[in-house]
């Protein structure tokens, strides 16, 4: 991380005069603006005006007709925001414009409680009063399609069901190679790139870091791998489930708790024959109890819950085990270093900080209540397991849990979690009132 004074000279110093700054939305997509290097300049350490219009639309600018905290009725005003200086990168496929994000205040120039950045901050602070250090990262899966391409039948940039392919990342080698050259310049430093399988697909592994560093990589990447892939003539989509026929993509989230110097990895315990430590076991339990209620911040859209079916590399129930990738929970047992826990329910849709949080949050709960680990370790198919407890099958099931679960708001509080599932009602809204090309080719003549 750079000083307040080395960013200083190098906005100074960036011909250009520009700087980019942005913040995140409740659905996890950037909102922002270019603005003049002296108006950075002079805001580096105070807060400025930003509307909150972005807390009061949906990812397409469609506006909430349900939402208490802004609408017609407080005039959309500006909302207190303030740069994060720990953010400051330069974006390497744009002329190395500096960049930063920004996080919602209120009028107290607290965090704003429904800003998912804060909202992560004040989890990781109750972490960090408990003597913990969260490590995190997210792995993506998504498609790539040439660009131009309808949006109702789109074309895959490579065909073939064609997973680890040295052959296809090299018959896009411009793309690949910008993807890991790009994204190490800007930050966000990838373990591993290689394609899926499925026609087009790639995934992703993003560096581990601590978890707030993590929900900004994450949350970053999505946006460059976008801006990257115009750039080759290539729309790239993180949608968890675009087609009936083929696998789904998650958004996999890596984790471990440390001690507060990060020097031991508190989930590890070379007794235990899993090298599960009994933290790690109340952790695991926090997170199993508490995945049912949370599940709108792990599957936040309609389609999230296409992806999670039987026999497609996605839960359906409140599983773990270890090494075992049909279960929610994937036990990774191993070194000291590198005992840790792969929550499978995510998809690649998922708003990072969001899904962060909930994984952490859920899993102190299990610390704090000293959660027995009573779920039985699923040995094979997940998919078998018929005594796990069902996942929501969809968005409607899983914001009726959510906004009736006391846990959700003690966890959260009262008002995100009512002003989070006001937008998911809103989204199922949306889709319920939409007539779909299903209903058309069953309907419009047979019936």
């Amino acid at each position: 991380m750079k000083t307040k004074e080395e960013i200083i000279r190098e906005l100074r110093e960036y011909s250009s005069g520009k700087v980019k700054l942005a913040i995140v939305d409740i659905d996890g997509v950037l909102r922002g603006k270019v603005i003049h290097r002296d108006k950075a300049l002079s805001i580096l350490e105070k807060s400025f005006g930003f509307c909150d219009v972005v807390f009061g639309w949906d990812m397409l600018d469609t506006l909430y007709d349900n939402a208490d905290f802004t609408g017609w009725h407080t005039g959309y005003p500006d909302a207190k925001a303030r740069i994060d200086l720990s953010t400051y990168r330069r974006v390497p496929w744009d002329h190395e414009i500096p960049f930063f994000l920004a996080d919602f205040r209120n009028e107290k120039e607290e965090g704003l409680e429904i800003c998912p950045r804060n909202l992560l901050k004040k989890i990781i602070r109750q972490a960090s009063e408990i003597g913990f250090s969260p490590v995190f990262s997210q792995e993506f899966e998504w498609f790539n399609f040439k660009s131009g391409g309808a949006v109702g039948d789109p074309i895959p940039m490579t065909g073939g069901m064609f997973g680890y392919s040295v052959l296809r990342a090299s018959q896009r080698s411009p793309f690949y190679n910008d993807l890991f050259d790009f994204m190490g310049r800007f930050g966000i430093p990838i373990e591993g790139l290689h394609t899926e399988t499925g026609p087009g697909v790639y995934e992703a592994a993003i560096l581990y870091s601590d978890a707030l560093e993590a929900a900004d990589r994450a949350t970053l990447f999505k946006t460059a791998v976008k801006e990257i892939g115009a750039r080759h003539g290539i729309t790239p989509s993180f949608m968890a489930k675009w087609n009936e026929t083929l696998p789904g993509c998650g958004g996999h989230l890596h984790q471990s708790l440390w001690d507060a110097k990060k020097t031991q990895n508190v989930f590890y315990d070379a007794r235990d024959p899993d090298s599960m430590s009994p933290l790690m076991k109340n952790y695991l339990a926090g997170q199993l109890h508490c995945l049912p209620y949370l599940m709108p911040m792990f599957a936040p859209v309609v389609n999230s819950y296409k992806r999670l079916v039987e026999g497609a590399w996605a839960p359906t129930t409140a599983t773990w085990g270890v090494d075992n990738r049909t279960t929610a929970v994937r036990v990774l047992k191993g070194s000291p270093e590198a005992t840790r826990i792969e929550f499978r329910v995510v998809g690649s849709d998922v708003n990072p900080y969001l899904a962060i949080a909930a994984c952490l949050a859920s899993g102190l709960y299990g610390i704090r209540k000293k959660m027995a680990l009573t779920i039985p370790k699923t040995v094979g198919s997940g998919y078998s397991n018929k005594e796990a407890a069902p996942l929501p099958r969809n968005l409607q099931e899983a914001t009726v849990a959510m906004k009736n679960s006391e846990m959700a708001t003690q966890l959260f509080g009262e008002v995100f979690v009512k002003h989070f599932c006001q937008t998911r009602e809103w989204e199922w809204r949306q889709y319920s009132k939409a007539v779909t090309d299903w209903e058309l080719k069953r309907y419009f003549e047979v019936i």
